[in-house]
């Protein structure tokens, strides 16, 4: 069982906590994807997962034993990194082949694990190449290779397809795909593209400052947020965020007020809530419609995307500093300066309270 289990994690540098006790166990074969924003913690948890980094207090375990104590080359892991570091000198067969042949494995050995990954990852034409003869694409493919050949019990990918173009970034999430889908390895990924994160992971870890907002599969945390930095964070173009005053609360139903005095009735438990209290309405998008259920904003166009499938209107709400995201069928085109109607379904709506924690919708 190839589990990674991490237990009261913290690292300092210098006067600067980065990690904040962090628990978290991770699955074998799992894929995990750690996201969040710059400076969140989520590459140096991946460093001291690998051994790159010593945790200042906690525990590492990697199949069943605790690692602390081992270097990166004892951990049973193998980690692709952002820059593909090939040896520019050496053929892709070189490349891949150089770890095992530094550990003394023998001939036969070495030339089978390196055809098997060549093979994986769709590369065996350019085995005798030198890496300035491939594409960006091709290179990662020979770093991930390089990480395969390892036989490792964990894969660690830090930002991998963050040097490549947006059409190959696509294609190669489908080949990370693909590959764990063959392998069925315990996977830990980490990138800022929430996109890769919701494509990629069997569960999403978002991390905040240095301690774990939330962890969950990536459409529980597209619908069930329980922070608004969650919220916020998953999903593309990001929730549409409104202050608002709570007017009427229950267990079952909440009726705010947004700046603009209108009401908008949201199916959550605010039980606790008391009338008066600020909160914040969450609304995504392709949420926000032009007819249906629900309690309606008016707000006025300030630009219009038309990209053939859909069409998003980006809109002035008094309640909003920024403006809100309205995504529409690509055949409706609302003219700029035009005043919008948009339906808020309240199954759909979220509400958070001063603090930042969701209420939790029914």
């Amino acid at each position: 069982m190839a589990d990674v289990v991490l237990a009261g994690i913290r690292k300092t540098f210098g006067t600067t906590e980065v990690l904040k006790g962090v628990d978290l166990a991770i699955g074998d074969g799992e894929f995990v994807v750690f996201v969040g924003p710059s400076g969140c913690g989520k590459s140096t948890l991946l460093r001291v997962i690998a051994g790159l980094e010593d945790a200042d207090v906690g525990e590492v375990s990697i199949k069943g034993r605790v690692v602390n104590a081992l270097g990166p080359s004892d951990r049973g892991i193998a980690m692709v990194f952002q820059s593909y570091a090939l040896y520019p000198h050496m053929s892709v067969r070189q490349n891949m082949a150089f770890g095992l042949t530094l550990a003394k494995t023998g001939k036969a050995e070495i030339d089978r694990r390196v055809m098997a990954a060549a093979e994986t990852l769709n590369i065996v034409d350019y085995l005798d190449r030198k890496p300035k003869a491939l594409s960006g694409g091709q290179r990662q493919r020979v770093a991930i290779g390089r990480a395969i050949v390892r036989e490792p019990d964990v894969f660690l990918f830090d930002e991998p397809l963050s040097n490549l173009d947006a059409a190959l970034r696509v294609r190669m999430r489908y080949e990370f795909a693909n590959l764990h889908g063959r392998l069925k390895t315990t996977m830990i990924y980490v990138t800022h593209d929430q996109v890769e994160a919701m494509t990629l992971a069997d569960r999403i870890v978002v991390l905040n400052g240095g301690v774990i907002e939330q962890v969950g599969a990536p459409m529980e945390l597209y619908e069930h947020p329980r922070t608004r930095f969650v919220a916020e964070f998953i999903g593309s173009p990001k929730m549409n965020l409104i202050s608002a005053e709570v007017v009427e609360a229950s267990s079952t139903r909440a009726v705010v007020a947004t700046p603009a005095g209108e009401k908008i009735s949201v199916d959550v438990d605010a039980g606790q809530a008391k009338a008066g209290e600020a909160v914040t309405l969450g609304v995504r998008p392709e949420h926000l419609a032009l007819s249906g259920n629900g309690d309606v904003i008016e707000a006025k166009a300030a630009f219009v995307e038309t990209l053939g499938n859909a069409t998003y209107a980006y809109v002035n709400h008094p309640g909003s500093p920024e403006t809100l995201t309205v995504q529409l069928p690509g055949e409706v085109r609302p003219s700029v300066g035009e005043a919008l109607k948009l339906h808020i379904d309240p199954a759909r709506a979220h509400l958070f309270d001063a603090e930042g924690n969701a209420f939790v919708r029914l």
